[in-house]
């Protein structure tokens, strides 16, 4: 994966929204429950802002990301690798304690290789920590609609259909690939993970006082999290055995 030259628009987005770091950043820490010590792989981690989260909790993450602008900032929240994701081959099997993805898995056109790739590099009961753009939220065609009474509903678009859209993103665009809950849950039960929890979250008041327009939004779902565990080490890709 690859954001053709997105880091610019990205770190401005994040300088100038402060949802990532009041939202994104504790709720990946939630999913993913990080103990002190815990080798955590951050998968596309950006600048490393999730880098640092962890540290925080004591955990010692490496981060990976094929932009290397973003890296060149990362890499003072701890040791990066350059990839492209899905990829992982860099990565030792069963090399790390935990694994999270924030806001990547929605930009990876093959997520069953990630899922597999996570599940050789993660430790037998090791853990899987991914905060990701809602479903409801990314899927073709989905935007809010406001009622004759002023009530706002959520038009779900082409929900039930795997499908992308491309997004402005400074000066180039930004693809969300979109799949239905039952598509990504499945893709990972395969590559052997077991889900533990799930969280859903909506537009936060804070964020309904930055953006006003986004009030009545608060019963939509907006990012979802979710912990995995991974099982034991016999699993093998489907065809493979």
């Amino acid at each position: 994966m690859t954001w053709g030259g997105s880091a610019e628009w990205w770190l401005a987005e994040l300088t100038q929204d402060p949802t990532y770091r009041e939202v994104v950043e504790p709720l990946v820490v939630a999913v993913s429950a990080p103990r002190p010590g815990d080798r955590i792989l951050d998968v596309g981690c950006g600048d490393g802002r999730i880098m640092a989260a962890l540290r925080r909790v004591g955990a010692r993450p490496v981060g990976c990301d094929a932009d290397l602008d973003l890296l060149r900032i990362a890499r003072s929240r701890g040791p990066v690798i350059r990839c492209r994701l899905p990829e992982l081959g860099w990565a030792p099997s069963e090399g790390f304690d935990g694994a999270v993805v924030s806001l990547v898995i929605e930009h990876i056109p093959d997520v069953d290789r990630l899922f597999e790739e996570l599940h050789r590099v993660v430790r037998t009961g090791g853990t899987l920590g991914v905060v990701m753009n809602h479903p409801v939220f990314t899927a073709p065609g989905s935007a809010p609609v406001i009622d004759t009474d002023g009530e706002v509903l959520w038009r779900v678009g082409t929900y039930l259909e795997v499908g992308y859209t491309d997004q402005p993103a400074g000066r180039g665009t930004v693809r969300f690939h979109h799949r239905p809950l039952g598509v990504l849950l499945g893709a990972a039960a395969e590559a052997g993970w077991t889900l533990e929890a799930m969280e859903e979250r909506g537009v936060s008041r804070d964020q309904i006082d930055r953006v006003p327009t986004l009030a009545g939004q608060e019963h939509i779902p907006r990012l979802a999290g979710f912990r995995w565990r991974r099982g034991s080490s016999s699993w093998a890709a489907p065809g493979s055995r």
